[in-house]
């Protein structure tokens, strides 16, 4: 549950325009500029920016240095016909940027009632975070990516322009998904996945894992995992089991392999091969 104290720091900057509700809460050195309206239990934190026309309802705490350009409405009620106003809520993390145009609605009861983001994403125009979303650090939305509901993006994730990711779906850590890509399972860590006539896994995201500071070695264990995962003759089991065999999830293997490994154990939906 979000605790509020309302009230507007000396230090904020508000344009004369902007329609603040008083049980908001605004902290220093918050700018907010024209035309604005933030809402009800909405707390912004300290040195947050809201550009111009941005729209903000609560229940929702944002944290500090986040910046939202003109346009972007953020912590709305859900697209959700089940959704009767029952209480739920949005938590956002520090240094975000949210472009023009993007949409967050907060969470729903079947959900948790809560949509959360977390710290250092880049979220460009027109994407829209649909409720229960969990969007983790360090993310990249590109232009009019769109989540449906209860997705869950993983730390490093990059989604390319005009994808949509469906409901339920986990989009893992440090994978790439290419623009125009329609994801209806699970995107493996550390991949590169691109929708062409259908969804496919191309392999390991090897520019991607290098800027992340992987090493050689690391990332050459995981390319030699993902070609017994593509191979055309394996299936899914007879591959985990040729992964098995060559010693790369043995006990002293990587926690990278580790981590794929259990990532598809846990798919409930299956994933992108």
């Amino acid at each position: 549950m979000i605790h509020f104290l309302p009230g507007i720091h000396p230090s904020a900057v508000i344009h004369p325009s902007a329609v603040i509700h008083p049980g908001a809460e605004i902290s220093a050195d918050v700018r907010i500029g024209p035309y604005c309206v933030v809402g009800d239990e909405v707390a912004i934190g300290a040195g947050c920016e809201l550009m111009a026309h941005v729209f903000m309802e609560g229940p929702m705490r944002v944290g500090t240095g986040n910046k939202f350009f003109p346009y972007s409405s953020i912590g709305v009620i859900p697209q959700d016909k089940k959704f009767h106003g029952e209480h739920s809520e949005t938590i956002i993390g520090k240094g975000n940027t949210f472009r023009e145009f993007v949409t967050v609605n907060r969470g729903t009861e079947v959900g948790g009632a809560l949509t959360r983001i977390g710290d250092d994403n880049w979220i460009m125009a027109y994407t829209h975070i649909a409720h229960d979303c969990r969007v983790g650090n360090h993310t990249i939305l590109a232009n009019a990516t769109t989540l449906a509901g209860h997705v869950v993006i993983e730390d490093y994730a990059n989604i390319g322009a005009f994808s949509g990711v469906h409901q339920f779906c986990r989009v893992g850590r440090h994978s790439i998904v290419g623009g125009y890509s329609v994801i209806t399972q699970d995107v493996l860590p550390f991949s590169m996945t691109v929708m062409k006539r259908e969804v496919r896994l191309f392999g390991v995201n090897k520019v991607g894992l290098e800027r992340g500071g992987f090493s050689e070695d690391r990332r050459e264990k995981l390319s030699r995992v993902f070609r017994h995962l593509m191979s055309k003759k394996l299936n899914t089991t007879q591959a985990l089991e040729k992964i098995r065999q060559d010693g790369l999830a043995s006990s002293d293997a990587s926690s990278d392999v580790e981590e794929l490994l259990a990532f598809i154990a846990s798919a409930e939906r299956g994933f992108v091969k």
